[in-house]
């Protein structure tokens, strides 16, 4: 998550800073509230964006997308959800090229990354897992992304999807 600064999708603890951009740079301490419902939204004052993404692997692959533009966006990611459609995910846009990891801190469910290029090349994808407490461990692409894409554990192997694919977005 952000993707969110640490950008996987989970905030919490002291702020972190970490070379790269927003979430993957920084996270807020942050405190769940009452009106928040972990199953859709994590928070109310934090509306995501909507698109799609086709996934050209083996063969093409449409996920319905939530899609995080701003630091904040980034930085909450999809931290305290309870779960996540099969073909669903989160794509965390950057303002500009960023080497910056993700954390899994106060995120509930295991997660696969794929980070990507303003082309759409998927140039690594990784595995996470939840994270409860800290230290959590930051998970690093080793590679200049403008894009990521966060999915349920194991889609990427499950749709035959690869590091030198592609990821078509319509945001």
């Amino acid at each position: 998550m952000v993707v969110a600064g640490l950008w996987a999708g989970a905030c919490g603890g002291e702020a972190e800073t970490t070379a790269g951009g927003d979430r993957a740079t920084s996270r807020a301490k942050r405190t769940p509230t009452e009106e928040q419902t972990p199953k859709t939204k994590p928070s109310p004052s934090i509306d995501f964006g909507h698109g799609t993404a086709v996934l050209h692997g083996a063969s093409d692959v449409r996920v319905e997308l939530e899609v995080a533009r701003t630091a904040e966006q980034r930085a909450f990611g999809l931290m305290l959800r309870e779960e996540l459609a099969p073909e669903a995910g989160m794509v965390f846009v950057f303002p500009g090229a960023t080497s910056g990891g993700f954390y899994m801190k106060d995120t509930l469910i295991p997660l696969s990354i794929a980070f990507f290029d303003d082309k759409g090349e998927i140039l690594k994808i990784l595995d996470m897992v939840p994270c409860k407490r800290e230290p959590c461990k930051i998970y690093y692409p080793d590679a200049i992304y403008t894009r990521a894409l966060e999915v349920n554990k194991a889609a990427f192997d499950r749709w035959e999807v690869t590091t030198g694919d592609s990821i078509e977005l319509d945001l």
